[in-house]
Order: C-alpha cells, then structure tokens, then sequence
C-alpha cells in the first residue's frame, strides 16, 4: 500500500497558498496554479508544511488523498523551479525553427510542420536538434512534449524521429537475405 499521501509537503518561502473552499491557489514567481479538492479532504496547512487528511469513512479517500498529495506537490514545485522537458531531433536534415509562438519542424516530410505553442508554456531551441519545452504545469508540459514527439515518433530501424532525451528506443535489426 503506498504512503504517499502521509509525506508532508514543504512549500518554499516564495510560494503563497490560499484555500476558498475546495479550491486551493498556488501562487509563485513563474505563474499561479489551481486545484480542486475532493470533498472528503482536507488540508492542514502550518507554517512551511502541508498535510493532507482524509475521511476513513469513504473507500477511495485515501487515494483521492495520494493523487492530490501528489498534484499539490507538483504544483508547488512548478510554480517555484518549473518543469522542463528536453527533446532531441535525430534524422538527417532534421532542424527545428523558433518564430514567435509558431515552432517550424523539418521532419522528413515535404513540408515543413507547424506548431502552434500554447499558452503557459514556452519552446527554447537552443540548438537546431534539441527542443526545451518549459512551463510550471508539468502536466501542460509533458502533454506539449508528447504532441511534439508525435509529429514524428523515433522508428525502430535507424532511431530517426523526435524523441524526449532520456527515452530508450528499442532498435531491430534490418532483414536478411
């Protein structure tokens, strides 16, 4: 059985919450989150930690407390470090373009791939292989990264594809006469 809901959060100095109600509101210095809480939670918030608890009556309450343990802490740790995601593009003539809030993709294709960056999260392209998708929403930002990775997806043969930099990539060998 995990125990995740058990661990204390520790919110750091810069970090402000408030709760209004089932909502809580976690503010920081790249950005302010929200959250709702399950009706059968509560949170006890003392001067630097946060715990959560829960009513013993309900079947699911303590892992509705784990997942929110764990959205809370996200949250916090988003809102005071950030999240960042790091893409590498591996393909001859692969090559990524940053123009406004538009990221151009030359994946192999006859065209070039447009993508349109969302709201709360920003692209850097510190070189023309590698993507750094950011933002405090680690949800938002992996949900970006999976889009992106999508477009092409590595391919078994030769590894070519967009792929996020720590992802194994399960190589085959070519076929035999």
């Amino acid at each position: 059985m995990s125990r995740v809901a058990n661990a204390p959060i520790t919110i750091p100095s810069d970090v402000q919450i408030s709760i209004d109600g089932n909502l809580m509101l976690v503010k920081g210095k790249l950005g302010q989150l929200n959250f709702g809480l399950a009706e059968c939670l509560e949170l006890d918030i003392q001067a630097d930690l946060i715990k959560i608890k829960w009513n013993e009556n309900i079947k699911d309450a303590k892992a509705l407390a784990g997942t929110a343990r764990a959205s809370i802490n996200n949250m916090v740790k988003g809102v005071s470090e950030g999240f960042v995601k790091k893409l590498l593009l591996v393909g001859v003539g692969y090559r990524a373009q940053l123009k406004e809030n538009t990221l151009t993709l030359a994946l192999g294709y006859s065209n070039p791939v447009e993508f349109l960056i969302p709201e709360g999260v920003t692209i850097e392209v510190p070189t023309q292989t590698e993507l750094l998708v950011k933002g405090s929403d680690k949800q938002k930002v992996g949900q970006v990264a999976s889009e992106i990775r999508a477009l092409r997806p590595p391919e078994p043969y030769k590894g070519k594809g967009v792929r996020i930099a720590d992802e194994y990539v399960a190589r085959k060998e070519a076929k035999k006469k």
